[in-house]
């Protein structure tokens, strides 16, 4: 329960920070993308920096939920910060959420409990999962970043902003996967240092967060988020499964699980048409959102 408690808490935290730095960083023009200078100029956006600070505090608190748990059970959490980030945009704005919102949030919140519930991911180790299995799962979710990021780079605008979120939520899940394996490490008595998954850590930590600032920098929250969403625990769940041995339920239960991911899909797409993700856009609640976090610097 504790694990689970501090993913759902993880989850507000993502929510918090994906709003806070995209309103720093939707104010950088498009030809500083991919540049230090783009982080130069935020690191001047006290908006920006209080972000960087919950989102600080979302990573530890992602981490010890990880660490304490199996990660295929606790990572499907993470789905929740998609209608938080509503939620709290709708505050933010001023805006009133919509019943397509509400019944999306609904679907959603269903969705996880059947997927939870029947998939249901106990046993396995990290620490046990051979070094083949590590390099294979690492390497090859490295070359799909890789890949995402080459497509995306090339894009324009939302294009951009949605494969930049892909790559992101990949590298997230990756990295999450990662800071299991240098939790079951450190518990076991492992020196921190002598554990080969923490340098990984320290190399992929920074490109993700890159990867992040640039995905928020490139679109609005309507085009990166559901990235974030759903590429981040799809990853950590599938290196649970495959790599560190966890096991689902199967049988009838399969169903279940399926039933529960596709509901969390199609709740997904429905959250991320929301115009609450799209501050640069005017609604027809009268409220003009551009005016009121600013324009970007490109428009």
């Amino acid at each position: 329960m504790l694990g689970i408690a501090l993913m759902v808490l993880a989850a507000m935290l993502n929510a918090i920070a994906s709003v806070l730095q995209r309103k720093a960083a939707r104010a950088e023009p498009e030809r500083k993308a991919f540049s230090l200078t783009m982080f130069s100029d935020l690191l001047r956006r006290p908006v920006w920096l209080l972000g960087i600070g919950v989102m600080l505090a979302g990573f530890i608190t992602h981490a010890i939920s990880i660490s304490v748990s199996e990660i295929a059970l606790v990572q499907p959490l993470l789905v929740a910060e998609l209608p938080l980030t509503l939620l709290l945009a709708s505050w933010v704005f001023g805006l009133r959420m919509r019943a397509r919102d509400w019944v999306a949030i609904g679907l959603a919140s269903i969705g996880l409990a059947a997927l939870l519930a029947c998939l249901s991911p106990h046993g396995g180790n990290p620490r046990s999962a051979p070094i083949s299995w590590w390099l294979l799962g690492a390497c090859g979710c490295a070359a799909g970043i890789a890949l995402l990021v080459l497509i995306g780079y090339r894009g324009r605008h939302e294009h951009r902003a949605a494969l930049l979120g892909v790559a992101t939520g990949a590298a997230f899940g990756l990295n999450s996967s990662l800071i299991a394996g240098v939790g079951a490490a450190v518990a076991a008595g492992t020196n921190l240092f002598a554990a080969g998954q923490t340098y990984g850590i320290i190399v992929l930590g920074p490109v993700s967060f890159f990867l992040l600032q640039n995905a928020l920098q490139a679109g609005n929250l309507v085009a990166s988020q559901p990235g974030f969403t759903l590429t981040n625990p799809a990853v950590s769940v599938v290196f649970g499964l495959a790599v560190f041995g966890e096991q689902g339920r199967t049988g009838w239960w399969l169903l279940g699980s399926v039933g529960g991911a596709v509901m969390i899909g199609a709740a997904t797409v429905l959250l991320s048409r929301s115009p609450l993700l799209d501050p640069d856009a005017r609604h027809d609640t009268g409220h003009d959102l551009g005016n009121t976090a600013g324009s970007r610097g490109s428009s």
